[in-house]
């Protein structure tokens, strides 16, 4: 889906991507479909990598619109863009839902569009963490575990066996999830610290 937005105030960078085994011309296609819709006041250019584990697309958006209005999209114009792009590559034949990383379980931090030319050309010089681990991000991954909790739970008060099944699949769904396995990751530690100060106990007669 929408993986990265990088500003480098002239133009905005945009990654559109989809999972291995999508086709690379329908993923262009719909890039191309969503450009149309939400990119048609400003000037853009897009490209296609088909090389790599995911097929996605870069564009390069002109800040300025034709009327002089500076693109500034925020979280509500974000969400909307991955529906666009969603509904897009639905039109095709491609099952797609626009949900955010948090509520997939994904930390990843995608690099900007510069970062991955540098890299390429080898001028690349600062790196920077694979996972987001700022405040927002552990905030935005706290509220998406919660509100899978609060799916499961009334899930697993339903009268149906499949959507007791379905809570138990939450259930484990959230064990995985990094802001669950970031909390649980304290209490491992004092749980081994714990352990480690107990006596030794010879059961041997």
């Amino acid at each position: 889906m929408i993986d990265d937005i990088g500003d480098r105030r002239e133009a905005f960078n945009i990654m559109l991507s989809m999972p291995h085994g999508t086709d690379p011309l329908i993923v262009q296609k719909a890039a191309r479909e969503f450009a149309q819709i939400e990119l048609a006041e400003h000037k853009y250019v897009m490209v296609l990598h088909d090389h790599q584990a995911n097929p996605h697309v870069h564009i390069s958006v002109r800040a300025e619109s034709k009327h002089g209005k500076r693109l500034n999209p925020r979280k509500a114009d974000l969400h909307r863009w991955r529906e666009t792009f969603a509904e897009k590559l639905r039109g095709h034949g491609v099952e797609a839902e626009a949900t955010r990383q948090a509520t997939r379980g994904r930390t990843r931090n995608f690099d900007p569009l510069w970062r991955l030319k540098a890299r390429e050309d080898g001028r690349l010089r600062t790196s920077r963490a694979g996972a987001k681990s700022g405040a927002q991000a552990q905030a935005t991954q706290t509220e998406a575990v919660e509100a899978w909790m609060h799916v499961g739970r009334a899930l697993a008060m339903s009268g149906s066996e499949a959507d007791r099944d379905l809570a138990r699949s939450i259930a484990a769904f959230i064990k995985e999830m990094p802001a669950t396995q970031a909390l649980a990751a304290p209490e491992r530690a004092a749980e081994t610290e714990r352990t480690q100060k107990l006596p030794d106990v010879d059961m041997r007669r």
